[in-house]
Protein backbone atom coordinates (compact mmCIF):
# COMPACT_ATOMS: atom_id res chain seq x y z
CA UNK A 1 0.00 0.00 0.00
CA UNK A 2 1.16 3.08 -0.73
CA UNK A 3 1.35 5.76 2.42
CA UNK A 4 -1.64 8.45 2.97
CA UNK A 5 -0.95 10.27 5.92
CA UNK A 6 0.18 9.45 9.42
CA UNK A 7 -2.25 7.78 11.36
CA UNK A 8 -4.12 10.83 13.47
CA UNK A 9 -4.79 9.96 17.62
CA UNK A 10 -7.96 7.91 17.95
CA UNK A 11 -10.79 9.96 19.04
CA UNK A 12 -13.43 7.97 16.86
CA UNK A 13 -14.26 4.60 18.28
CA UNK A 14 -16.11 2.19 15.95
CA UNK A 15 -18.03 -0.92 16.30
CA UNK A 16 -18.62 -3.27 13.22
CA UNK A 17 -15.51 -3.22 10.99
CA UNK A 18 -17.46 -3.78 7.91
CA UNK A 19 -17.37 -2.72 4.43
CA UNK A 20 -20.26 -0.11 4.98
CA UNK A 21 -18.12 1.54 7.41
CA UNK A 22 -15.19 2.18 5.61
CA UNK A 23 -17.40 3.62 2.78
CA UNK A 24 -19.13 6.15 5.01
CA UNK A 25 -18.00 7.37 8.35
CA UNK A 26 -14.46 6.62 7.08
CA UNK A 27 -14.57 8.22 4.14
CA UNK A 28 -16.38 11.00 5.95
CA UNK A 29 -13.59 11.94 8.34
CA UNK A 30 -10.96 11.26 5.53
CA UNK A 31 -12.70 14.37 3.89
CA UNK A 32 -13.01 16.49 6.70
CA UNK A 33 -10.75 19.56 6.71
CA UNK A 34 -9.89 18.46 10.65
CA UNK A 35 -8.88 15.04 9.93
CA UNK A 36 -5.83 14.99 10.80
CA UNK A 37 -6.87 15.03 14.19
CA UNK A 38 -9.36 12.76 14.21
CA UNK A 39 -8.40 8.85 14.32
CA UNK A 40 -10.48 6.16 14.32
CA UNK A 41 -10.24 2.73 16.13
CA UNK A 42 -12.33 -0.20 15.10
CA UNK A 43 -13.71 -3.33 16.28
CA UNK A 44 -15.17 -6.25 14.50
CA UNK A 45 -18.44 -7.14 15.33
CA UNK A 46 -17.46 -10.99 16.21
CA UNK A 47 -14.66 -12.61 14.17
CA UNK A 48 -12.89 -11.20 11.45
CA UNK A 49 -9.44 -11.75 12.12
CA UNK A 50 -8.26 -12.18 8.88
CA UNK A 51 -9.27 -8.41 8.11
CA UNK A 52 -7.92 -7.06 11.12
CA UNK A 53 -5.09 -8.88 10.22
CA UNK A 54 -4.62 -7.45 7.12
CA UNK A 55 -5.58 -3.70 7.74
CA UNK A 56 -3.36 -3.89 10.63
CA UNK A 57 -0.32 -4.84 7.81
CA UNK A 58 -1.42 -1.91 6.30
CA UNK A 59 -1.27 0.17 8.26
CA UNK A 60 -4.87 0.91 8.15
CA UNK A 61 -4.66 2.12 5.00
CA UNK A 62 -7.12 0.69 2.29
CA UNK A 63 -8.18 1.95 -1.24
CA UNK A 64 -12.17 3.09 -1.47
CA UNK A 65 -12.99 2.44 -5.03
CA UNK A 66 -16.53 4.67 -6.16
CA UNK A 67 -17.26 3.04 -9.07
CA UNK A 68 -19.78 4.97 -11.12
CA UNK A 69 -21.34 3.03 -14.10
CA UNK A 70 -18.45 3.83 -16.58
CA UNK A 71 -15.29 4.83 -14.34
CA UNK A 72 -13.97 4.34 -11.31
CA UNK A 73 -12.47 6.81 -9.03
CA UNK A 74 -9.84 5.53 -6.10
CA UNK A 75 -8.37 7.09 -3.18
CA UNK A 76 -6.20 5.80 -0.40
CA UNK A 77 -8.20 6.12 2.87
CA UNK A 78 -6.46 6.94 6.53
CA UNK A 79 -8.99 7.75 8.91
CA UNK A 80 -8.63 4.60 10.16
CA UNK A 81 -5.97 4.75 12.66
CA UNK A 82 -6.37 1.25 14.32
CA UNK A 83 -8.44 -1.93 13.85
CA UNK A 84 -9.02 -4.79 16.38
CA UNK A 85 -11.11 -7.76 16.83
CA UNK A 86 -13.81 -8.32 19.13
CA UNK A 87 -11.47 -10.58 21.45
CA UNK A 88 -10.08 -7.73 22.09
CA UNK A 89 -11.71 -6.58 25.41
CA UNK A 90 -9.39 -5.02 27.51
CA UNK A 91 -8.44 -2.48 24.49
CA UNK A 92 -12.10 -1.61 24.22
CA UNK A 93 -12.34 -0.64 27.59
CA UNK A 94 -9.17 1.11 27.44
CA UNK A 95 -10.24 3.10 24.70
CA UNK A 96 -13.36 4.36 26.89
CA UNK A 97 -10.89 5.53 29.64
CA UNK A 98 -9.36 7.83 27.56
CA UNK A 99 -11.31 12.02 28.10
CA UNK A 100 -9.90 12.72 24.83
CA UNK A 101 -12.70 10.07 23.46
CA UNK A 102 -15.30 11.80 21.53
CA UNK A 103 -17.76 9.70 20.10
CA UNK A 104 -18.86 5.90 19.04
CA UNK A 105 -20.25 5.23 15.80
CA UNK A 106 -21.70 2.11 15.32
CA UNK A 107 -22.58 -0.28 12.30
CA UNK A 108 -24.02 -3.41 13.66
CA UNK A 109 -27.21 -3.49 11.54
CA UNK A 110 -31.00 -3.93 12.77
CA UNK A 111 -30.29 -7.47 14.42
CA UNK A 112 -27.48 -6.33 16.55
CA UNK A 113 -29.23 -4.43 18.90
CA UNK A 114 -31.17 -7.96 19.94
CA UNK A 115 -34.50 -5.92 20.05
CA UNK A 116 -38.15 -7.99 21.61
CA UNK A 117 -41.57 -7.08 19.72
CA UNK A 118 -41.84 -4.16 21.98
CA UNK A 119 -39.19 -2.25 20.46
CA UNK A 120 -36.57 -2.70 23.64
CA UNK A 121 -33.74 -5.49 24.44
CA UNK A 122 -34.79 -9.02 24.23
CA UNK A 123 -34.01 -10.56 27.35
CA UNK A 124 -35.18 -13.48 26.91
CA UNK A 125 -32.14 -14.37 24.26
CA UNK A 126 -29.69 -16.64 26.18
CA UNK A 127 -26.71 -14.25 24.54
CA UNK A 128 -28.25 -11.60 26.65
CA UNK A 129 -28.42 -13.03 29.88
CA UNK A 130 -25.49 -14.38 29.50
CA UNK A 131 -24.11 -11.25 28.88
CA UNK A 132 -26.03 -9.61 31.60
CA UNK A 133 -24.35 -12.17 34.07
CA UNK A 134 -20.86 -11.22 33.27
CA UNK A 135 -21.52 -8.18 33.67
CA UNK A 136 -22.84 -8.04 36.81
CA UNK A 137 -20.01 -10.46 38.50
CA UNK A 138 -16.97 -8.76 36.88
CA UNK A 139 -17.65 -5.36 34.55
CA UNK A 140 -14.33 -5.92 32.89
CA UNK A 141 -15.16 -9.22 31.75
CA UNK A 142 -15.42 -9.87 27.95
CA UNK A 143 -19.32 -9.71 26.72
CA UNK A 144 -20.33 -11.04 23.15
CA UNK A 145 -23.73 -8.26 22.35
CA UNK A 146 -23.60 -4.87 21.01
CA UNK A 147 -25.96 -3.68 23.50
CA UNK A 148 -23.18 -5.26 26.20
CA UNK A 149 -19.81 -4.36 24.87
CA UNK A 150 -21.00 -0.44 24.77
CA UNK A 151 -22.75 -0.97 28.80
CA UNK A 152 -18.80 -2.52 29.37
CA UNK A 153 -17.08 0.44 27.58
CA UNK A 154 -19.34 3.18 29.42
CA UNK A 155 -19.03 1.07 32.67
CA UNK A 156 -14.91 1.72 32.27
CA UNK A 157 -15.24 5.35 31.53
CA UNK A 158 -17.45 6.04 34.41
CA UNK A 159 -14.34 4.20 36.79
CA UNK A 160 -11.81 5.95 34.92
CA UNK A 161 -14.15 9.36 35.65
CA UNK A 162 -13.24 10.06 31.66
CA UNK A 163 -16.37 12.28 31.20
CA UNK A 164 -19.12 12.36 28.72
CA UNK A 165 -19.27 10.86 24.79
CA UNK A 166 -21.40 11.10 21.75
CA UNK A 167 -22.98 7.93 20.58
CA UNK A 168 -23.50 7.65 16.58
CA UNK A 169 -25.78 4.81 15.56
CA UNK A 170 -25.21 4.62 11.58
CA UNK A 171 -27.47 1.14 11.04
CA UNK A 172 -30.18 1.76 8.46
CA UNK A 173 -33.93 2.00 11.53
CA UNK A 174 -35.36 5.03 12.03
CA UNK A 175 -34.99 6.37 14.78
CA UNK A 176 -31.96 4.45 15.27
CA UNK A 177 -30.27 7.05 18.33
CA UNK A 178 -33.61 6.43 20.54
CA UNK A 179 -33.30 2.45 19.50
CA UNK A 180 -29.49 2.21 20.56
CA UNK A 181 -30.42 4.21 23.92
CA UNK A 182 -32.96 1.97 24.76
CA UNK A 183 -31.02 -1.24 24.65
CA UNK A 184 -27.78 -0.25 26.22
CA UNK A 185 -30.17 1.09 29.20
CA UNK A 186 -32.03 -1.82 29.24
CA UNK A 187 -28.67 -3.81 29.94
CA UNK A 188 -27.14 -1.17 32.21
CA UNK A 189 -30.52 -1.39 34.43
CA UNK A 190 -30.46 -5.01 34.59
CA UNK A 191 -26.58 -4.87 35.48
CA UNK A 192 -26.56 -1.79 38.02
CA UNK A 193 -29.67 1.16 38.25
CA UNK A 194 -26.86 3.55 39.32
CA UNK A 195 -24.65 2.76 36.31
CA UNK A 196 -28.00 3.26 34.26
CA UNK A 197 -28.61 6.38 35.54
CA UNK A 198 -24.85 7.79 34.98
CA UNK A 199 -24.95 6.15 31.44
CA UNK A 200 -28.51 8.48 30.73
CA UNK A 201 -26.54 11.71 32.16
CA UNK A 202 -23.24 11.16 30.29
CA UNK A 203 -23.94 9.59 26.76
CA UNK A 204 -25.15 11.71 24.34
CA UNK A 205 -27.26 9.69 21.52
CA UNK A 206 -27.34 11.29 17.84
CA UNK A 207 -29.91 10.02 15.65
CA UNK A 208 -28.49 9.77 11.84
CA UNK A 209 -29.70 8.86 8.48
CA UNK A 210 -27.14 7.24 5.83
CA UNK A 211 -26.49 6.32 2.50
CA UNK A 212 -24.07 4.30 0.33
CA UNK A 213 -24.53 1.47 -1.46
CA UNK A 214 -21.31 -0.69 -0.60
CA UNK A 215 -21.70 -4.19 -1.76
CA UNK A 216 -18.75 -6.87 -1.18
CA UNK A 217 -15.36 -6.57 -2.79
CA UNK A 218 -13.75 -9.64 -4.47
CA UNK A 219 -10.81 -10.96 -5.52
CA UNK A 220 -11.47 -9.25 -8.92
CA UNK A 221 -11.21 -6.06 -7.18
CA UNK A 222 -7.98 -6.17 -5.60
CA UNK A 223 -6.79 -6.91 -8.95
CA UNK A 224 -7.83 -4.29 -10.89
CA UNK A 225 -7.10 -1.99 -7.86
CA UNK A 226 -3.28 -3.10 -7.90
CA UNK A 227 -3.51 -3.08 -11.62
CA UNK A 228 -5.17 0.58 -12.09
CA UNK A 229 -3.33 2.03 -9.11
CA UNK A 230 0.15 0.15 -8.47
CA UNK A 231 -1.30 -0.49 -4.99
CA UNK A 232 -0.79 -3.60 -3.29
CA UNK A 233 -4.22 -3.70 -1.40
CA UNK A 234 -5.39 -6.89 -0.05
CA UNK A 235 -8.72 -5.26 1.55
CA UNK A 236 -9.98 -2.55 -1.14
CA UNK A 237 -13.81 -1.19 -0.42
CA UNK A 238 -16.51 -0.98 -3.47
CA UNK A 239 -18.72 1.63 -3.46
CA UNK A 240 -21.19 3.73 -5.38
CA UNK A 241 -20.22 7.66 -5.94
CA UNK A 242 -23.78 8.96 -4.24
CA UNK A 243 -23.33 9.36 -0.76
CA UNK A 244 -25.87 11.04 2.17
CA UNK A 245 -25.23 11.48 6.10
CA UNK A 246 -27.73 13.23 7.59
CA UNK A 247 -27.32 13.78 11.84
CA UNK A 248 -29.39 15.03 14.79
CA UNK A 249 -27.73 15.45 18.07
CA UNK A 250 -24.88 16.89 20.22
CA UNK A 251 -21.45 16.42 20.65
CA UNK A 252 -20.46 17.26 24.09
CA UNK A 253 -16.45 16.46 23.07
CA UNK A 254 -16.25 17.57 19.83
CA UNK A 255 -16.80 16.18 16.45
CA UNK A 256 -14.80 15.95 12.88
CA UNK A 257 -16.12 18.15 10.70
CA UNK A 258 -18.02 16.03 9.22
CA UNK A 259 -19.63 18.72 6.96
CA UNK A 260 -16.98 19.37 4.92
CA UNK A 261 -17.36 16.30 3.45
CA UNK A 262 -21.70 17.25 2.55
CA UNK A 263 -23.06 15.72 5.98
CA UNK A 264 -26.01 17.40 6.90
CA UNK A 265 -27.08 18.71 10.88
CA UNK A 266 -30.72 18.90 11.14
CA UNK A 267 -33.01 19.05 13.55
CA UNK A 268 -35.54 16.14 12.50
CA UNK A 269 -33.84 13.91 10.49
CA UNK A 270 -37.38 12.11 10.29
CA UNK A 271 -38.20 13.29 6.16
CA UNK A 272 -35.04 12.06 5.08
CA UNK A 273 -35.02 9.01 7.25
CA UNK A 274 -38.47 7.99 5.60
CA UNK A 275 -37.33 8.42 2.15
CA UNK A 276 -34.39 6.65 2.23
CA UNK A 277 -35.93 3.45 4.45
CA UNK A 278 -39.11 3.43 2.07
CA UNK A 279 -37.53 4.34 -1.18
CA UNK A 280 -34.42 2.66 -1.53
CA UNK A 281 -34.76 -0.10 0.96
CA UNK A 282 -37.88 -0.71 0.75
CA UNK A 283 -36.96 -1.21 -3.31
CA UNK A 284 -33.92 -3.60 -2.40
CA UNK A 285 -36.14 -5.79 -0.49
CA UNK A 286 -38.37 -6.14 -3.59
CA UNK A 287 -36.02 -6.50 -5.97
CA UNK A 288 -33.95 -8.70 -3.17
CA UNK A 289 -36.79 -11.34 -3.03
CA UNK A 290 -38.62 -11.09 -6.66
CA UNK A 291 -35.28 -10.62 -8.45
CA UNK A 292 -33.78 -13.83 -7.03
CA UNK A 293 -37.49 -15.92 -8.03
CA UNK A 294 -37.01 -13.99 -11.27
CA UNK A 295 -33.21 -16.14 -10.66
CA UNK A 296 -31.11 -12.69 -11.25
CA UNK A 297 -27.90 -12.42 -8.74
CA UNK A 298 -27.75 -8.66 -8.85
CA UNK A 299 -29.33 -5.20 -8.08
CA UNK A 300 -28.42 -4.13 -11.86
CA UNK A 301 -30.04 -7.47 -13.55
CA UNK A 302 -32.93 -7.09 -11.54
CA UNK A 303 -33.54 -3.68 -12.23
CA UNK A 304 -33.03 -4.30 -16.23
CA UNK A 305 -36.10 -7.03 -15.93
CA UNK A 306 -38.90 -5.41 -16.98
CA UNK A 307 -41.47 -7.13 -14.43
CA UNK A 308 -39.21 -6.00 -11.51
CA UNK A 309 -38.75 -2.66 -12.75
CA UNK A 310 -42.80 -2.06 -12.78
CA UNK A 311 -42.91 -3.61 -9.66
CA UNK A 312 -40.33 -0.87 -8.11
CA UNK A 313 -42.17 2.01 -9.58
CA UNK A 314 -45.24 0.80 -8.13
CA UNK A 315 -43.97 0.41 -4.56
CA UNK A 316 -42.22 4.17 -5.10
CA UNK A 317 -45.59 5.58 -6.30
CA UNK A 318 -47.36 4.20 -2.95
CA UNK A 319 -44.39 4.88 -0.27
CA UNK A 320 -44.12 8.62 -1.59
CA UNK A 321 -47.93 9.35 -1.09
CA UNK A 322 -46.68 9.17 2.65
CA UNK A 323 -43.45 11.28 2.22
CA UNK A 324 -43.96 14.31 3.73
CA UNK A 325 -41.53 16.17 1.35
CA UNK A 326 -41.89 18.26 -2.54
CA UNK A 327 -42.81 15.87 -5.24
CA UNK A 328 -40.20 17.32 -7.49
CA UNK A 329 -38.06 16.62 -4.83
CA UNK A 330 -39.40 12.61 -4.49
CA UNK A 331 -39.42 12.59 -8.34
CA UNK A 332 -35.65 13.79 -8.67
CA UNK A 333 -34.56 10.91 -5.38
CA UNK A 334 -36.42 8.79 -7.21
CA UNK A 335 -34.48 9.58 -10.74
CA UNK A 336 -31.72 9.17 -9.21
CA UNK A 337 -32.32 5.78 -7.57
CA UNK A 338 -33.23 4.49 -11.22
CA UNK A 339 -30.01 5.26 -12.07
CA UNK A 340 -27.85 3.68 -9.04
CA UNK A 341 -29.41 0.46 -9.01
CA UNK A 342 -28.81 0.36 -13.20
CA UNK A 343 -25.14 0.81 -11.89
CA UNK A 344 -24.34 -2.49 -13.18
CA UNK A 345 -20.73 -2.44 -12.34
CA UNK A 346 -21.57 -2.22 -8.63
CA UNK A 347 -23.05 -5.89 -8.71
CA UNK A 348 -24.56 -5.77 -5.79
CA UNK A 349 -25.70 -9.00 -4.86
CA UNK A 350 -29.26 -10.12 -3.68
CA UNK A 351 -28.87 -12.18 -1.47
CA UNK A 352 -26.63 -9.86 0.58
CA UNK A 353 -29.92 -7.81 0.49
CA UNK A 354 -31.97 -10.65 1.36
CA UNK A 355 -30.85 -11.08 4.59
CA UNK A 356 -32.92 -10.36 7.97
CA UNK A 357 -35.75 -9.49 5.95
CA UNK A 358 -37.72 -10.03 9.34
CA UNK A 359 -36.07 -7.16 10.67
CA UNK A 360 -36.10 -4.74 7.65
CA UNK A 361 -39.51 -5.31 6.64
CA UNK A 362 -41.34 -3.84 9.16
CA UNK A 363 -39.55 -0.70 8.89
CA UNK A 364 -38.80 -0.52 5.44
CA UNK A 365 -42.67 -1.69 4.60
CA UNK A 366 -45.41 -2.40 6.63
CA UNK A 367 -45.56 1.28 7.84
CA UNK A 368 -46.60 2.02 4.01
CA UNK A 369 -49.13 -1.14 3.99
CA UNK A 370 -50.41 0.25 7.88
CA UNK A 371 -50.91 3.72 6.14
CA UNK A 372 -52.81 2.17 3.15
CA UNK A 373 -54.97 -0.07 5.25
CA UNK A 374 -55.66 3.19 7.01
CA UNK A 375 -57.17 5.03 3.97
CA UNK A 376 -59.17 1.46 3.10
CA UNK A 377 -56.97 0.64 0.16
CA UNK A 378 -54.91 -2.14 -0.86
CA UNK A 379 -51.58 -1.80 -1.47
CA UNK A 380 -50.61 -4.70 -3.88
CA UNK A 381 -47.37 -2.95 -3.84
CA UNK A 382 -46.88 -3.76 -0.70
CA UNK A 383 -48.62 -6.57 -0.28
CA UNK A 384 -46.31 -7.81 -2.86
CA UNK A 385 -42.48 -7.49 -1.14
CA UNK A 386 -44.25 -9.05 1.17
CA UNK A 387 -45.78 -12.15 -0.61
CA UNK A 388 -41.60 -12.39 -2.12
CA UNK A 389 -39.88 -12.84 1.45
CA UNK A 390 -42.62 -15.98 1.98
CA UNK A 391 -41.85 -17.05 -0.84
CA UNK A 392 -38.32 -16.70 0.14
CA UNK A 393 -39.18 -18.30 3.33
CA UNK A 394 -40.41 -21.09 1.66
CA UNK A 395 -37.65 -21.50 -0.97
CA UNK A 396 -35.88 -24.59 0.46
CA UNK A 397 -32.23 -22.84 0.47
CA UNK A 398 -30.68 -21.78 3.49
CA UNK A 399 -32.30 -18.41 4.98
CA UNK A 400 -30.11 -15.97 6.18
CA UNK A 401 -32.12 -13.96 9.11
CA UNK A 402 -31.69 -13.46 12.47
CA UNK A 403 -35.07 -15.40 13.31
CA UNK A 404 -34.93 -17.65 11.17
CA UNK A 405 -35.68 -20.06 13.64
CA UNK A 406 -39.01 -18.85 14.12
CA UNK A 407 -40.19 -17.25 10.46
CA UNK A 408 -38.61 -20.41 8.39
CA UNK A 409 -41.31 -23.30 10.10
CA UNK A 410 -44.45 -20.44 10.20
CA UNK A 411 -43.59 -20.10 6.66
CA UNK A 412 -43.96 -24.08 5.69
CA UNK A 413 -47.29 -25.89 4.93
CA UNK A 414 -50.29 -24.76 2.80
CA UNK A 415 -49.99 -21.58 1.54
CA UNK A 416 -53.11 -19.75 2.98
CA UNK A 417 -51.93 -20.48 6.58
CA UNK A 418 -48.22 -19.81 5.87
CA UNK A 419 -49.29 -16.47 4.61
CA UNK A 420 -51.67 -15.99 7.46
CA UNK A 421 -49.10 -16.87 10.59
CA UNK A 422 -46.08 -14.87 9.14
CA UNK A 423 -48.21 -11.78 8.61
CA UNK A 424 -49.53 -12.16 11.83
CA UNK A 425 -45.76 -12.63 13.69
CA UNK A 426 -45.24 -9.62 11.44
CA UNK A 427 -48.22 -7.36 12.84
CA UNK A 428 -50.88 -9.23 14.54
CA UNK A 429 -53.34 -6.85 13.10
CA UNK A 430 -52.19 -6.88 9.63
CA UNK A 431 -52.51 -11.11 10.16
CA UNK A 432 -56.28 -10.91 11.26
CA UNK A 433 -56.91 -8.39 8.06
CA UNK A 434 -58.08 -11.18 6.01
CA UNK A 435 -58.38 -8.91 2.60
CA UNK A 436 -54.76 -8.69 3.10
CA UNK A 437 -53.88 -12.23 3.61
CA UNK A 438 -55.79 -13.30 0.70
CA UNK A 439 -53.57 -10.83 -1.53
CA UNK A 440 -50.67 -11.97 -0.27
CA UNK A 441 -51.20 -15.68 -0.73
CA UNK A 442 -52.63 -15.37 -4.31
CA UNK A 443 -49.06 -12.77 -4.83
CA UNK A 444 -47.22 -15.93 -3.26
CA UNK A 445 -49.05 -18.22 -5.62
CA UNK A 446 -48.05 -16.33 -8.54
CA UNK A 447 -44.80 -15.90 -7.84
CA UNK A 448 -44.11 -19.44 -7.22
CA UNK A 449 -45.36 -20.35 -10.94
CA UNK A 450 -43.12 -17.80 -12.20
CA UNK A 451 -40.21 -19.57 -10.16
CA UNK A 452 -41.06 -23.07 -11.38
CA UNK A 453 -41.26 -21.21 -14.80
CA UNK A 454 -38.10 -20.04 -14.80
CA UNK A 455 -36.64 -23.11 -13.53
CA UNK A 456 -38.16 -25.13 -16.48
CA UNK A 457 -36.56 -22.46 -19.05
CA UNK A 458 -33.16 -22.06 -17.42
Amino acid sequence: MGHGRAAAPVRVLHLGLGNFFRAHPCWYTEHAQDSALWGIAAFTGRGSQPLVDRLTEQQGLYTLVSRGSDTDRFEVIASLSRAHVAAEHEKWLRYFQVPGLAAITITVTEAGYLRGLDGGLDVSRSEVQADIKVLRDDPTSFVRTAPARLVAGMAARRRADAGPLALVPCDNTPGNGRLAERVIIDVAELVDIDLATWISDSLTVVTTMVDRITPSATPDDVRHVLERTGLDDSCPVVTEPFHEWVLSGDFPVGRPRWEDAGAIFADDITPYEHRKLWLLNGAHSLLAYAGLIRGHETVGEAIRDQMCRVWVWEWWAAASAHLHQPAADLAHYRAALSQRFSNARMNDRLDRIAADGSQKLPIRILPVLRAERAASRLPVAATRVIAAWICYLRGGATVSDACADEVVPLAAGPLADAVARVLAWLDPALGGDAEVVATIAEQCGELSRMEQIGRRTA
